[in-house]
């Protein structure tokens, strides 16, 4: 498949195993030991840049953590295997607080109406995007977003601490414009990491960037002045307690079709038993927020379900299709097409394909045709454990890997 233009990741998962490969043999100690500097965009030597491919699940943590613990022990590669669990960590986290989605939704909407009547808010928002803020790190990182589609994981959390405590703004309009302009954003690691940094995910527990650690981090390309230099942690009303974890459907015997979305774009590692009469397709990243998405997040999520489409007709041997979008209209009129008696999809978890789909399920349900969900065995054993904070998740992690047989007995 061609690599769109000013796209710097290949949306296919050719290229995410390609990737995997060239990295694994480096995901041991020396990642463990050098992964924290931000070289700059074009120096990503010390860190992985799977995140785009598992984002999408062009590639599964599974089969990374596999593909890790081959080459190196679970000791050399502790380090790199505790970074893939963080964000499985995330994602059964807000599966499970689905209220912490639904809250920054109205949040966030509340905020970008606000922002057409209260002009200094607007102004002081607009130079933080652009890149006007005179703050050289913050300004630099904000425009390497735009271009990349990406940042270093540490570099992401400098640049919402300064958002949060420097430049004062609201937390949920900084986490709106990283989920538009990451070609990784997940809606769960995107709002649950800006949530930590401003302590209300480790309640009371707040990150500062300081000018020190950033010197030293970004290979002295850095030394940003003007930072705040106290980070008194954000607070809210209490979300409430963990929710259980829904159960998948089971494998439906019917006439059915198969959904594939950007959540998922290897339905054929976990549905090798389905047997589709149709498969149809639909990505919709501008579902992310009322404002416009960037162009690279479009393009990668649009490019990357058109590979899974192509993998699937290939798998299944059946006529595959790109649907409109994830609206009752379009699966409805998808299951009338093919006479199916249920639309096959993979878990979605919190965040706009997952809100579209429950929003659509009522009306397939009552037309005949329900919205079956399967989840992978992976998430099934991990999200319950993604309930309280991540450290109790990782004292579990040595039994979670034997039992997922990613290491030996």
């Amino acid at each position: 498949m061609h690599q769109p233009d000013n796209l710097p990741f290949e949306p296919t998962r050719a290229a995410g195993l390609a990737r995997l490969a060239d990295f694994a043999p480096r995901a041991g100690l020396a990642y463990g030991e050098g992964r924290n500097t931000d070289f700059g965009p074009n120096r990503r030597h010390n860190v992985s840049t799977l995140s785009p491919w598992l984002r999408h699940r062009l590639i599964e943590e599974e089969e990374v953590l596999r593909a890790v613990l081959g080459v190196h022990s679970p000791q050399e590669a502790q380090r790199f295997v505790q970074e893939v669990l963080w964000r499985t960590y995330f994602k059964g986290h807000l599966e499970t607080h689905p209220a912490i989605w639904r809250r920054y939704c109205a949040d966030r909407d509340r905020l970008i109406a606000r922002l057409g009547e209260d002009a200094s808010l607007a102004d002081r928002v607009s130079e933080a995007v652009d890149g006007r803020t005179g703050i050289d790190a913050f300004d630099a990182w904000m425009r390497e977003l735009a271009t990349h589609g990406y940042l270093h994981n540490h570099a992401r959390m400098w640049l919402a601490s300064i958002w949060i405590f420097t430049l004062k703004l609201p937390w949920q309009l900084g986490a709106d414009h990283t989920l538009r302009h990451f070609v990784d954003g997940d809606p769960a690691s995107n709002t649950l990491s800006w949530r930590w940094v401003g302590g209300l995910h480790s309640v009371g527990k707040t990150y500062l960037a300081t000018a020190e650690n950033i010197a030293a981090f970004t290979d002295g390309r850095f030394r940003p002045e003007g930072l705040a230099k106290v980070a008194e942690p954000l607070a809210e009303p209490e979300i409430g307690p963990a929710l259980a974890l829904p159960p998948p459907d089971a494998l439906p015997t019917w006439r059915v079709g198969l959904l594939v979305t950007e959540e998922d774009c290897h339905p054929e590692s976990f549905m090798a038993a389905l047997a589709p009469v149709a498969i149809g397709g639909a990505s919709i990243p501008s579902a992310r927020s009322p404002l416009p998405v960037s162009p690279l997040v479009a393009r990668f999520a649009g490019a990357a379900l058109d590979d899974a489409l192509a993998r699937a007709r290939t798998r299944w041997q059946a006529p595959a299709e790109r649907l409109a979008d994830l609206s009752a209209p379009s699966l409805l009129a998808f299951a009338k097409r093919h006479d199916l008696d249920a639309v096959v999809t993979a878990w979605a978890p919190m965040g706009p394909v997952a809100d579209a789909l429950a929003a659509a399920a009522p009306r397939l349900a009552e037309a005949g045709a329900r919205l079956m969900r399967l989840r992978r065995g992976y998430d099934s054993a991990c999200w319950p454990l993604a309930t309280r904070g991540y450290f109790a998740m990782r004292k579990r992690i040595p039994e979670l890997l034997q039992s997922l047989g990613l290491t030996a007995a």
